[in-house]
């Protein structure tokens, strides 16, 4: 029951965590429900980025790649890698899952710090990166978990649940626990790591001239990749560890 009554309240967090805000927000009203407007636009903005750059890259494909070709199969071969090297030799059916997740946050991350933002007035509140707000970590967190317990239930069916008390009944308890903070951690470490690096270039802008704060926004770029990296591998840590076994 304990187990249990923990359980729900990490469930709970995770959903209280949706109300979290950070600034002034623009919301939309659809249906009975108020979603962060500002969200959506710079979501769609980035999937936008997304298609049209591989669309245009790859709409007339050479047998010796060139140019954008080249560079988006040199992307994919990345992201091959690093499913191969997390998953194992099963990784072939999640690779388009991983690779939308490293590249959805990577460009999300980027457009942060790349894209004039700020320029665009809104009723209310002020458009910045998807990853900037907790509702988008939390849905790809959550993402996440779904995908590694439908391959784990995938590959071995109900003897996945097994994996609970393994290498012993006593770790019952923590072996649910680790399912509910997963996607608590996958997403405080995104949403931290993003917001802590948009606000250390938006205080320095406004304190020192304008030149100075660029090698903070070049360190930003380089740790929002990171942490697309990090998000993806873990993603892929997982799946795989849900596939192969407690370990």
């Amino acid at each position: 029951m304990n187990v249990l009554s923990c359980s729900i309240n990490t469930l709970k967090g995770l959903y209280d965590i949706s109300a979290v805000e950070v600034g002034q927000h623009f919301y939309w009203q659809i249906g009975g429900f108020q979603v962060h407007g500002q969200v959506l636009i710079t979501s769609w903005v980035v999937i936008a980025i997304l298609l049209g750059s591989a669309t245009i890259a790859v709409r007339n494909p050479q047998t010796i790649p060139t140019g954008g070709q080249n560079f988006f199969e040199y992307v994919l071969e990345f992201i091959r890698d690093v499913s191969k090297t997390q998953i194992g030799e099963e990784y072939g059916p999640w690779v388009p899952f991983i690779g939308t997740m490293f590249l959805f946050i990577f460009v999300s991350n980027w457009s942060g710090a790349l894209l004039p933002w700020k320029i665009i007035q809104l009723p209310h509140g002020e458009l910045a990166a998807p990853t900037n707000d907790i509702n988008t970590t939390v849905a790809l967190a959550l993402l996440t978990s779904v995908a590694y317990f439908y391959a784990g239930l995938t590959k071995k069916g109900l003897s996945y649940f097994g994996k609970y008390i393994q290498p012993t009944p006593i770790l019952l308890p923590i072996n649910i626990l680790e399912d509910f903070t997963k996607p608590l951690s996958l997403s405080f470490r995104l949403f931290g790591n993003i917001l802590a690096d948009e606000l250390v270039v938006v205080v320095l802008v406004s304190l020192v001239p304008s030149v100075v704060p660029i090698p903070v926004m070049f360190l930003g770029l380089f740790t929002s990749g990171i942490q697309a990296l990090i998000f993806a591998t873990l993603a892929a840590a997982y799946i795989g560890e849900s596939m192969e076994g407690h370990h």
